[in-house]
């Protein structure tokens, strides 16, 4: 008897069993499958449910997350691996508490910058990621360029980062700083 010499001849053959039909049939399922990575739109209830379940607790095993969106675990470990893969989950982290790691100080900055044409936006955007203090840095549509959370030991820490690094950054031309008193919520 001659060899099955494709997947489609092997399909064919009238000598597989049923489990061999099916493995034909995901081998052509994801041949045929698209590689574009899923858009929100394409979420359904389970995905956000284990999005939401998953910030909450990233610790979570895949059986306890299995039994929060209603589903079995092989199921549950499949979605996930798609919500990695197209970029929905981006990582797992510790959420670290700074007071305890004596980094409770904490200082909200606006920065303005001289220029905001696209060469000198980069150049901000890639000289931030060099200052361990600046933990978030967002872009704003405001009477300022830039809001940057940074957290320091304590004011005279951050009195030195502000005049040795933030101050230094490419382009910057003024600063306003707002002192945090409590962190109400921060997640």
């Amino acid at each position: 008897m001659a060899q099955a010499s494709t997947i489609e001849d092997f399909g064919r053959s009238k000598e597989i069993d049923k489990a061999g039909q099916l493995i034909y049939r995901l081998c052509h399922s994801l041949a045929n499958s698209t590689k574009k990575p899923m858009t929100v739109d394409q979420l359904d209830r389970i995905d956000r449910n284990i999005l939401s379940a998953l910030a909450r607790d990233g610790r979570l095993s895949m059986s306890e997350l299995a039994g929060k969106v209603g589903l079995s675990k092989t199921p549950v470990q499949a979605r996930v691996k798609r919500l990695e893969k197209d970029g929905f989950i981006r990582g797992y982290q510790a959420i670290i508490d700074r007071e305890r790691m004596g980094e409770g100080h904490v200082a909200f900055v606006q920065v303005k910058l001289s220029d905001t044409r696209s060469a000198a936006l980069d150049a901000f955007n890639r000289a931030v990621q060099a200052v361990p203090e600046i933990e978030q840095c967002h872009m704003m549509a405001s009477s300022f360029d830039y809001l940057l959370k940074v957290r320091t030991t304590d004011i005279a820490a951050y009195r030195r980062v502000l005049g040795e690094r933030i101050s230094a950054l490419p382009h910057v031309a003024q600063t306003s700083t707002f002192v945090a008193m409590e962190t109400v919520k921060d997640r």
